[in-house]
């Protein structure tokens, strides 16, 4: 059971609901949710999910575990979010990176989602505290974001925070994912994610593209998806994360 203040009930609510889109399509393992609510005697909300017991990890652990996440990202996300019935990019609802709020309004053009529900509202929470040229780049990069991402050929859904910490081998031996900021997007920004802080072994990507190819624009594109996790932590954390902020600004402004 994990649990917080009260006021905090809407951060299990979206996990919760989360947690179900990223089991619904059976194809990785996602621990079930079994109930999520509040204990006003207690001052408390919560999510109980179910207990899973680690085991020793299977052979093949990083080549099965990168097939299933790209099988998830090509389930399609029919039924997730839609705009007067077109496929969209975004979500049924918002819901939350770490402690901050994410946006997920749909969105037909998925540069547009990414500018306006990703590093535009992570850029204007920061503004106050970055120096003008910083803020000024920031500015010119949502500009030209049109001429450095591509539009996917589909639509998948995303766990939306998957660095290393959060996936851990199950009781089956394979990995099992949990804590998700789940949205439907562009399979790169999960990539590379997974590449920010811990990157997965090459075995992982080789058999991960194996049955979603990776397109050879993705190395030029993956700093500028992880601005959105370090503006973040940015924003979260302080000061620690403005140097890599500026890294990945100065490499595309």
């Amino acid at each position: 059971m994990k649990c917080n203040g009260l006021r905090n009930y809407d951060f299990f609510r979206a996990e919760e609901e989360g947690l179900e889109a990223l089991r619904a399509p059976g194809v990785i393992g996602v621990p079930r949710p079994l109930a999520v609510g509040t204990d006003e005697s207690q001052g408390i909300s919560f999510l109980l999910m179910e207990f899973l017991q680690p085991e020793k990890k299977i052979r093949n652990y990083w080549e099965v575990f990168g097939r299933e996440l790209a099988l998830l990202h090509r389930t399609g996300t029919s039924g997730l979010v839609s705009e007067n019935g077109a496929l969209c990019f975004g979500f049924q609802s918002d819901n939350y990176l770490g402690a901050s709020r994410q946006m997920n309004t749909p969105k037909t053009c998925w540069t547009e989602f990414f500018r306006d529900c990703r590093l535009r509202p992570q850029m204007r929470m920061a503004e106050k505290k970055l120096d003008i040229e910083t803020g000024r780049k920031c500015e010119v990069l949502l500009n030209r974001l049109d001429t450095i991402l591509a539009e996917p050929e589909f639509p998948s859904l995303l766990h939306g925070d998957l660095w290393s910490g959060n996936a851990f081998c199950g009781p089956d031996g394979k990995a099992w994912i949990f804590d998700p900021a789940v949205y439907v997007g562009n399979f790169e920004a999960e990539l590379a994610m997974t590449e920010l802080f811990s990157r997965y072994p090459d075995t992982f990507y080789q058999a991960y593209n194996e049955v979603n190819q990776i397109d050879r624009g993705y190395e030029e594109r993956k700093d500028l998806y992880n601005l959105y996790h370090m503006l973040n932590h940015f924003n979260l954390f302080g000061g620690a994360y403005l140097r890599s902020v500026r890294q990945i600004l100065n490499h595309y402004v």
